[in-house]
């Protein structure tokens, strides 16, 4: 299991307060069986709700912002530990380094660029952990969709697609990532 879960997910809150039960339910379940988070940083949005609730569950909460959020006064003033970069480049590399497994929770395009880099670097064997979709109220059915059609076409191996955890549930996604063998790197000899 994990010892932190590096997440992607939404600097704003969405149309629904579900979004904000499904991060809130996140961190809670993370700080139930002692995993740390580590995200971009933020007090806003989902951002700030699934750092709220594992800190408050009692786990370690890493933020990774960059220096231009922190000049707009973004920066989650009450987790653990804060770390600030130059950019959203050195965000991405440093998130990778801190986590254990990446989970997508919802969130706009920059929660999407974020997931399909950490794939790609698991695929390319830069990295060998699991990437995960909390895919709670189907949030992510479209998206897998897209994926599926990506295996369909041959833009994307079936076997890294089957090494994407999805799960609806917190629980269901831990037990998937306890279940987790990474792949074959795709230009691995």
């Amino acid at each position: 299991m994990p010892q932190r879960i590096t997440v992607f997910t939404g600097s704003s809150s969405g149309a629904s307060p579900r979004f904000a039960e499904i991060a809130s339910d996140f961190g809670a379940a993370l700080a139930e069986q002692g995993i740390g988070l580590v995200y971009g940083g933020g007090h806003v949005g989902l951002m700030g709700v699934v750092a709220d609730a594992t800190r408050q569950g009692g786990s370690e909460v890493v933020g990774v912002i960059p220096q231009g959020l922190v000049d707009r006064e973004l920066a989650h003033p009450n987790i653990d530990r804060i770390e600030v970069v130059a950019d959203m480049h050195e965000r991405k590399h440093r998130m990778a380094a801190l986590g254990d497994a990446f989970v997508a929770l919802p969130g706009g395009p920059g929660t999407l660029e974020e997931f399909f880099e950490a794939l790609t670097w698991m695929q390319l064997g830069i990295h060998n952990r699991p990437v995960a979709l909390l895919n709670s109220g189907g949030f992510w059915d479209a998206q897998l969709r897209m994926l599926d059609d990506m295996v369909e076409h041959g833009f994307m191996a079936r076997e890294f697609r089957e090494r994407i955890v999805v799960a609806e549930t917190p629980a269901g996604l831990f037990a998937s990532l306890r279940e987790w063998r990474p792949p074959r790197a795709k230009w691995q000899k």
